[in-house]
């Protein structure tokens, strides 16, 4: 073999190693069982089972022919701190390959401090990672009634903590929910049914990116 069919061998052979190493870094990326660990947002609050979002969420990807199990493992009223306090016990349940944390919604309404809000957070995804479990994370945005400063505070949690642990980044759960009647209950801020559909599109898209990666 001449020397320049030997190096037009040797580049097809690094490239194809190159492609198949990819190829195998990505397959590797396996998800079948994913909790949503979050509040009243996410835990189904006043809606009937099967508008739960684990529920619509579930169906949603089947119809897709992603094979993924979603669990609810959000409890109305929880906070940051309530979070840190069971997330060791959730664990312990079931072999997760995903975790999507919801939280930090009722820490605003009640306006917890935001640094306390971020290293509960921050604690959280910490005891999840040593579980050599994925994430997730849905932020959430304070309104402007809590202040200028509070808002500002607030509102960089989530980014600062994707951007710190490297998470995929869902910046704002209700979007394109929030503030319109017609997706929310009588109360103006949990979501109905229609509102319900809106949120597992978001998660579905997020979910589907993480596993292109």
């Amino acid at each position: 073999m001449s020397k320049k069919n030997f190096l037009r061998v040797l580049v097809f052979v690094l490239v194809a190693a190159i492609v198949v190493g990819c190829s195998e870094k990505k397959s590797q990326i396996k998800i079948e069982k994913v909790l949503l660990f979050g509040d009243s947002l996410m835990s189904g609050y006043g809606l009937p089972e099967d508008d739960h979002l684990s529920v619509v969420l579930e169906k949603s990807l089947k119809s897709d022919k992603y094979e993924i199990q979603i669990f609810n493992g959000s409890i109305s009223g929880d906070t940051s701190s309530d979070g840190l306090d069971r997330i060791e016990d959730e664990l312990s349940d079931t072999s997760y390959d995903l975790i999507i944390i919801g939280l930090g919604a009722n820490d605003m309404l009640r306006r917890i401090n935001p640094d306390q809000t971020k290293q509960n957070l921050e604690d959280i995804i910490n005891i999840i990672t040593s579980n050599n479990i994925k994430i997730i994370l849905a932020g959430m945005i304070a309104s402007p009634t809590n202040g200028l400063n509070y808002k500002k505070k607030f509102d960089k949690i989530y980014p600062d903590l994707s951007k710190k642990f490297e998470l995929e980044l869902i910046p704002f759960l209700l979007k394109g929910v929030a503030l319109n009647p017609s997706l929310n209950q009588a109360d103006g801020i949990h979501p109905n049914e229609k509102g319900v559909l809106i949120i597992a599109e978001t998660i579905k898209k997020s979910i589907t990116n993480f596993l292109k990666k």
